[in-house]
């Protein structure tokens, strides 16, 4: 069955966000699919598709590298939090040099991590990232872990913990 936007509004499953995936994975074009459909005004049809790409592998997401500063934008400007955790989870996986530093992006990943309303999968992700882009700075990095010091724990959930915790005790890499 083609990849359509009407079959992506109606993927509300694991099952069919991996029959995406290997559809997309058959043709060996994510950048094309992702260009396609990840960035759609339909929220439905944006989350069905960064939930399939969301599988595919390391490798096969390095092809979506070139456009990284508008998988950041996306997630920074959506209003729908399943386009912005799928969205931050495809950036997790791409490589993030110093030259990809935006500050932008590393206050927002600041705000949310510490946003105590905002989901544990969105504050986890963006604790992680905010990490990866501070650990070119070692000013930044201090930033960080007295940011992380400074958390009132109690109102976290275990999720947030582990990561804060990972970074702190330095065993997130």
């Amino acid at each position: 069955m083609a990849i359509t936007e009407e079959r992506l509004r109606q993927t509300f499953s694991e099952g069919g966000a991996q029959e995406i995936y290997q559809e997309v994975k058959s043709t060996d074009d994510f950048l094309g699919f992702a260009r396609q459909y990840a960035f759609s005004q339909d929220y439905r049809v944006a989350r069905s598709a960064l939930w399939g790409l969301t599988k595919a592998s390391k490798e096969e997401l390095a092809q979506l590298q070139v456009i990284l500063n508008e998988i950041i934008d996306q997630a920074m400007q959506t209003e729908n939090t399943s386009v912005r955790r799928l969205s931050l989870n495809v950036i997790e996986r791409l490589e993030m040099s110093e030259e990809d530093l935006r500050t932008d992006f590393l206050d927002f990943c600041f705000e949310h991590m510490m946003d105590v309303e905002e989901f544990p999968g969105i504050q986890s992700v963006c604790m992680k990232l905010a990490f990866r882009m501070c650990k070119f700075y070692p000013e930044l990095m201090d930033e960080l872990k007295r940011t992380l010091e400074a958390m009132e724990i109690d109102f976290y959930k275990p999720a947030i913990k582990c990561v804060r915790n990972r970074i702190l005790n330095g065993r997130l890499k």
